[in-house]
């Protein structure tokens, strides 16, 4: 059993306390208690992870750290900070799985909200407009989907049962996969950005993926596309897709993520034409927190039990690699 379990929450905390309470010494701190109940912990369960909270109050001295992270989320850019990272004894696990199908549906649901115009529909309608007008198909379409992990296949799969042409990009080309068929690489990024009509951005936010949807690849983009951002905000450079917005070379966009979070009043995201904004919740559903601390709850047997963890998070690379790994 643990020494001790501190659970970092905001507002209300996770389900199933009295289980976890069961398990193991229990503590929960606020973002501004947590500095002073962090240290001499041997496990965090951050159940709030979009934050600065955690890198703030980390014990300067490594042996006051906890052991084990866990994130109730899949992204785990926010704990990735150095102190953490370079420790080779604490491990950091997500919630990986929770927000596939989810995640998927509701890109399914922003191309065909894009495609059909639903907010003009819900406009014409606020106004007791009479408008009929054509829309676009979805079937045949081509998607390239940014990000092959989990999230990534379950778009794949959901968006090729609608009828679409999917394909992905990733770290490494490849033209056998089960899910997307072709993944291409970055040597073939820009020949496919030219052939896609959506392109979904589904990557972890890591070193090597910040502003990677930068002026270049929005200009490589087909005329008239549409980009859906299901990732993070810190993917894409947000002035150079205004300035493209703006231009009329892409069609629209779908936005669920930002480098700022809230997105401030001020931008000019929030009146583009074609542009749907969503404040970070794509993947989430009212079953969520049940599932995330299904995840936290068979980690926590784990831990106490010494057997290997699920979703051990390669901490170099900001995300899973492997399925399981050694207490």
């Amino acid at each position: 059993m643990p020494d001790r379990l501190v659970v970092l929450y905001r507002g209300n905390r996770p389900p199933a306390t009295a289980l976890i309470e069961r398990l193991a010494d229990t503590v929960y701190a606020t973002e501004e208690e947590l500095p002073y109940l962090l240290p001499g912990a041997d496990a965090l369960l951050a159940w709030v992870t979009i934050t600065p909270a955690v890198r703030e109050a980390w014990p300067d001295n490594p042996e006051k750290a906890p052991r084990w992270v866990h994130a109730s989320s899949a992204g785990v850019d926010s704990l990735l900070f150095p102190a953490l990272v370079e420790d080779p004894g604490v491990i950091l696990t997500n919630a990986r799985g929770v927000y596939d199908q989810p995640t998927a549906e509701y890109v399914l649901g922003l191309i065909l909200a894009l495609a059909k115009d639903f907010p003009g529909t819900w406009e014409h309608q606020q106004r007791r407009e009479w408008r009929p007008r054509p829309s676009d198909n979805i079937t045949g379409r081509t998607a390239l989907v940014w990000g092959t992990g989990p999230i990534g296949r379950a778009i794949a799969r959901l968006l090729d049962a609608a009828g679409m042409r999917v394909r992905g990009a990733g770290r490494t080309a490849r033209t056998d996969d089960p899910d997307f068929g072709t993944v291409h690489g970055p040597a073939t990024l820009r020949p496919a950005l030219t052939e896609a009509d959506y392109v979904v951005l589904a990557a972890p936010l890591t070193k090597d993926t910040r502003g990677m949807v930068d002026a270049s690849v929005l200009a490589a983009m087909k005329p008239g596309a549409r980009l859906i951002n299901v990732g993070r905000g810190g993917l894409v450079d947000e002035e150079a897709l205004v300035d493209h917005l703006a231009a009329g070379r892409l069609a629209g966009a779908a936005l669920d993520v930002f480098g700022q979070e809230p997105l401030p009043a001020g931008s000019p995201l929030w009146d583009m034409p074609g542009v749907m904004i969503s404040p970070h919740t794509a993947g989430e559903t009212t079953s969520e927190r049940e599932a995330l601390i299904e995840v936290f709850l068979d980690n926590l047997t784990r831990h106490i039990e010494g057997r290997p963890l699920r979703n051990v998070v390669d901490k170099r690379r900001g995300y899973v690699v492997e399925e399981t790994y050694s207490v």
